[in-house]
């Protein structure tokens, strides 16, 4: 394997029309975050670039909809965004933002550059058009038929029903999101990348070079490169983004495609200005991109041919990305708004920035999709951080303490127990240098969390509170190797849970930790007043996981009711057939469920001539029946008579069916008289 002299770590860029979520936490962030953090402690140069992704169709949508400008919007989620990372310790040299000055500039020159040298092609094609709002309709601001499923609601670049990438041209019935016309097709110039000029040396590069890449990442590439590559359109018709900058180009700019990922060069430029070179095009810098899956062919097929036109930047050695998280067995979906948003988490978990960082750590998706759930997030929090990792460091300080003041006391000859805890660490160590080198963050978390369980199960066996009664120097080498312990537990979790790191770094009056310290254990030097003990995690409560699972049901059910749609209506009929039936008002006397049925309530209805009884099949939406009593509800008094369960009833309740597909009985909004007809 090739040693380089620097590592360059780029981070997909979120878009800014919306805040951070914890699939993108788990398929990008943590990780690289992670990685970085690593690389540091091992003293290597490393630059981690990551900034917004300010330009596309989605951010003038989201502008359109709010009434506002899409400066509005980005200014508004950047900072959101920005500060959100922050939070969470992910630790950026810089977060750009692709509507800077430096970015418009660099995305520019590099297009010119590719122009100059005669790498696109221009082409004239026919694309969907609205004459009212007078511009070419973008993917996403054409709705239709999907020509595969028939969902009516599909949007030109996929179908989120089936899951289908379209063309807008695909759709049946295609409606313009801007005015609600019909679109029409019009001739429109843009200029392509063939990225067909560059699969030989693709091929070459991926197929051959890079076999060590994960199997998800190379087998989407493999099946890109096997499907044949085709011209990609680098520019589009757009008001919202960076000009094409060369003549007779007005109302076009750089398709966001194209124009993000350079946002990487100009975000390093931003931060080391010229020496950015160093990082971009000196062989002996390795590039690595963090990102999710569905990012990988922008990031390993269409970057690099971009970067292969150019000619004068390195390739990225290794693309690390990870498949999906979802949420509660369900896709995470931002339009559904069915997510863990970070800055919401940071507000309502002050305090458990690593609690988060871990849980998403030990289920990362990086082989498959994988899930998050509250119930696992307090479990892990309960059972592994407190119990485990916490447990440790809370014993061995408590002990020293309580009988040696504070003190870290010198240790005397080391025993079976302590050669054989070393010997562990060191082992813990090598597999976990490892796993972090070859990018398993998962596994690496569980060497880490198996170095506390090491340092309990060495406690558990040497029970220095019972030595402490006949022999305190062997109780001096016990919490002295304890204390050391602690001290490699905050080196081996640094990457993965910062804050918890820096606050045991603080408790046992260190300061500055490397990797190289790790597996050493003399650490802490012998008379080193630590602090006093303190909780590096807490017991989360049920009601407090239960409160977010609510919260999650509440939104499912706001989504039930957004997507809720009424069903159509039955065929008309005559006036003399409706005049035949009668709607009367009727007074609920008694109100109970029937026996052995599971769907019927028996009624008795005050009708004003009487009573009468009338069974129901809603007994499923109405778990305490006794609700109903006294209230005024509507029914078809010329019912006909039917035995049902034995019992005959004499007419037939009026309700209407909600979203959810529960019954609401319905009846008069004031006082009426039982009886009274409804016509």
């Amino acid at each position: 394997m090739k040693e380089f002299k620097r590592t360059l770590i780029t981070t997909a860029l979120p878009y800014a029309n919306g805040p951070v979520h914890i699939g993108h936490l788990a398929g990008v962030y943590v990780p690289a975050d992670i990685y970085a953090r690593y690389l540091r402690l091992k003293g290597e140069e490393v630059l981690m670039i990551g900034g917004s992704d300010e330009h596309g169709v989605p951010i003038t949508i989201k502008a359109k909809k709010e009434g506002v400008t899409p400066q509005d919007i980005v200014d508004r989620y950047h900072n959101i965004i920005k500060d959100s990372f922050e939070g969470l310790g992910i630790s950026f040299d810089v977060y750009g933002r692709t509507t800077s000055e430096t970015h418009r500039k660099t995305a520019s020159e590099f297009f010119k550059t590719l122009y100059d040298k005669g790498e696109f092609i221009e082409k004239t094609s026919m694309q969907l058009y609205d004459e009212e709002a007078n511009q070419f309709l973008a993917d996403r601001y054409v709705t239709g038929t999907c020509p595969h499923c028939g969902n009516p609601n599909a949007y030109g670049d996929q179908c989120e029903a089936c899951g289908t990438s379209l063309n807008a041209t695909d759709l049946i019935d295609p409606k313009s999101a801007l005015t609600g016309n019909t679109p029409v097709l019009k001739e429109t110039s843009h200029w392509y990348l063939p990225l067909d000029k560059w699969q030989s040396r693709l091929e070459e590069w991926i197929l051959k070079d890079h076999t060590e890449w994960r199997s998800n990442v190379y087998g989407q590439c493999k099946s890109w490169l096997e499907m044949g590559l085709q011209p990609r359109a680098v520019s589009r018709d757009l008001d919202w983004g960076i000009p094409v900058p060369v003549e007779g180009a007005e109302g076009k700019v750089l398709y966001v495609w194209f124009d993000a990922p350079i946002g990487y060069i100009s975000n390093t430029i931003d931060l080391v200005g010229d020496d950015y070179t160093k990082w971009w095009k000196d062989p002996e810098t390795r590039m690595l991109h963090f990102i999710g899956k569905d990012n990988i062919v922008f990031h390993c097929i269409v970057f690099p041919s971009m970067l292969m036109a150019e000619g004068s930047y390195n390739l990225p050695d290794n693309v690390p990305a990870n498949e999906f998280l979802n949420l509660e067995d369900d896709k995470i979906s931002t339009s559904r708004n069915w997510a863990v948003w970070l800055h919401e988490y940071l507000e309502e978990f002050p305090g458990k920035q690593d609690v988060l960082r871990y849980v998403l750590t030990a289920n990362a998706p990086e082989t498959k999709d994988n899930n998050f759930t509250w119930k696992d997030f307090q479990t892990r929090n309960n059972s592994e951080l407190v119990a485990i990792l916490g447990n440790f460091v809370n014993r061995a300080v408590v002990l020293t303490h309580k009988y040696f003041g504070g003190e870290v006391p010198a240790a005397g000859e080391l025993g079976e127990p302590e050669l054989a805890l070393i010997a562990e660490i060191n082992k813990l160590k090598d597999e976990l240098s490892e796993a972090l080198d070859n990018f398993h963050f998962r596994e690496g978390l569980r060497l880490a969390m198996d170095m506390a369980r090491a340092g309990n199960k060495y406690l558990q066996e040497t029970e220095p509170w019972k030595t402490a009664k006949s022999d305190m120097a062997r109780t001096a080498t016990i919490l002295n190797t304890a204390i050391q312990m602690c001290a490699n537990l905050s080196i081996a979790f640094e990457p993965f849970l910062p804050f918890m790191s820096a606050k045991l770094v603080k408790m046992l009056g260190g300061d500055k930790i490397t990797w190289a310290m790790l597996g050493c254990f003399d650490l802490v030097p012998a008379g080193a007043k630590i602090g006093e003990p303190e909780l590096l995690f807490e017991k989360i409560e049920d009601s407090v996981v239960e409160a977010q699972v609510k919260k999650l049901e509440d939104t499912k059910k706001a989504n039930e009711l957004l997507a809720w749609k009424p069903e159509p209506v039955k065929p008309d009929v005559d006036f003399e057939t409706f005049e035949k039936i009668d709607i009367r008002v009727g007074k609920v006397l008694e109100c109970k469920k029937v026996k052995k049925s599971k769907k019927l309530l028996q009624f008795l209805i005050e009708d004003g001539m009487g009573t009468r009884t009338i069974l129901s099949g809603i007994a499923q939406s109405y778990e305490d029946p006794s609700v109903l009593v006294g209230k005024e509800i509507c029914f078809v008094a010329n019912f006909a008579p039917r035995k049902m369960m034995g019992i005959e009833s004499q007419g037939m309740i009026m309700s209407a069916v909600n979203p959810d597909g529960t019954l609401t009985v319905i009846g008069p909004t004031g006082p009426v008289h039982p009886g009274s007809q409804v016509g």
